[in-house]
């Protein structure tokens, strides 16, 4: 039986969907490790082609995705939480980076050095966290 790759819990693709059920937020979902618009593909718009931000993918991950239930797809992974101090903070390491704009240009490259340095600082605060044996009861 497959599990959700964060709570392990079992899904299913026996209905309810997104209902406000054990069943409904125990189902399966797919969600890209890396999205898709970032090369200039979505789901939502199959047709559409945009410019891409990323011309080769930074991890080994383009088109792979993982095994979630609903709730932790769509509730956790689709809204995390970032409250005024974690924005005050990034946006400082986003400065140290010299990854701020001035204004919107054609290239796109500091978005994605963006993208890629709030991969590495989520990166960095779960090893931390398990490296120290923190956790909140």
């Amino acid at each position: 039986m497959e599990s959700c790759a964060i709570c392990k819990c079992p899904v299913h693709r026996d209905g309810d969907y997104a209902l406000p059920t054990p069943k409904g937020r125990s189902h399966r979902t797919e969600h890209h490790y890396v999205a898709e618009r970032f090369f200039g593909r979505s789901a939502n718009r199959p047709r559409t082609q945009r410019e891409p931000i990323f011309a080769e993918c930074p991890w080994p991950l383009q088109e792979k995705t993982g095994v979630y239930c609903y709730e932790c797809h769509e509730e956790l992974l689709h809204n995390p939480v970032f409250l005024p101090d974690d924005i005050e903070c990034f946006a400082e390491l986003v400065a140290r980076r010299g990854l701020t704009e001035t204004a919107k240009g054609e290239n796109r490259s500091a978005l994605a050095g963006r993208i890629e340095l709030l991969h590495d600082v989520i990166n960095t605060g779960i090893r931390t966290l398990l490296a120290t044996g923190t956790s909140r009861p």
